[in-house]
């Protein structure tokens, strides 16, 4: 879900700065670490405006993302950051990968992403309530205990940029169009998100290890599948979630089978 920016430079860019806006190295994709980071960061700094006196404000929120990779979030009437969003949705949240890799003692050695844009409340038993509620607990399974008390709702953010730092000397400004999925062709996969993933966690949970630790190359874990959508899978493990990018675009179930099979049979031969 994207929202049309003011005129002039959007939120969050750097224009003629440097090194932000200097050459990049050639392997450094900003894009693809993007949507990686979007899709797999399980909680975030959430900014808002103060709604008395304007100052930003932050605060720590869990996040997840709706099919096309818009940040959900579930917050309580009671907090500071819901009461500023009712009075001005705009804010944005910083997604960080730290403690994990080379240079984990530098949490500045690390990737990290700020999404730009404006939150709006989901309303509860409207025709997109299930789909955000299904995908918010599969990422987080814990906040089923308080998801349905009367003071907490769910918020979508309508995305308007992004800006990506992929550690030292790695920089990009973004679009929304960068850091989000098109879904607007996928009505098929997205009705048949929710049958698939239970048919992967439930009979194939062999295949959701494979891809986590052959192809990812993480720990062997009870990992799981909580969501997908047309540019990959969203697998995740106790705390730590990962994001298994499809080969190619999936559109709908036929061709989600067959993407799966394949990632499967290359998970085994490796």
């Amino acid at each position: 879900m994207t929202e049309k920016p003011a005129e002039g430079p959007l939120p969050g860019a750097m224009p003629g700065r440097i090194p932000e806006n200097a050459p990049q190295p050639a392997d450094f994709r900003p894009a693809d670490l993007a949507r990686t980071l979007l899709r797999a960061t399980r909680t975030a700094t959430l900014a808002t405006l103060d709604r008395h006196g304007g100052y930003p404000f932050a605060s720590l929120t869990n996040v997840a993302t709706d099919a096309d990779g818009s940040p959900l979030i579930l917050v309580s009437k009671l907090a500071t950051h819901t009461a500023n969003l009712e009075q001005d949705g705009r804010a944005s949240v910083l997604l960080a990968e730290t403690g994990k890799g080379p240079g984990k003692g530098d949490a500045l050695a690390h990737p990290r992403l700020t999404v730009l844009g404006t939150f709006k409340p989901v309303a509860r038993d409207s025709a997109e309530d299930g789909r955000v509620r299904r995908r918010f607990l599969a990422r987080h399974p814990k906040a089923e205990l308080y998801a349905g008390f009367a003071d907490f709702a769910f918020w979508r953010m309508a995305v308007v940029s992004a800006h990506l730092n992929g550690g030292f000397a790695r920089a990009a400004d973004l679009t929304a169009a960068d850091v989000l999925t098109d879904v607007s062709d996928a009505a098929d996969l997205l009705a048949a998100e929710e049958g698939a993933v239970a048919h992967m966690n439930g009979d194939h949970a062999e295949a959701c290890r494979l891809y986590a630790t052959r192809l990812l190359g993480a720990a062997d874990a009870d990992w799981t599948c909580t969501g997908l959508d047309p540019d990959g899978l969203d697998l995740q493990a106790g705390q730590t979630a990962l994001r298994l990018p499809f080969p190619q675009r999936v559109t709908g179930p036929g061709e989600l089978r067959a993407v799966l099979k394949q990632l499967a049979a290359q998970a085994r031969a490796v």
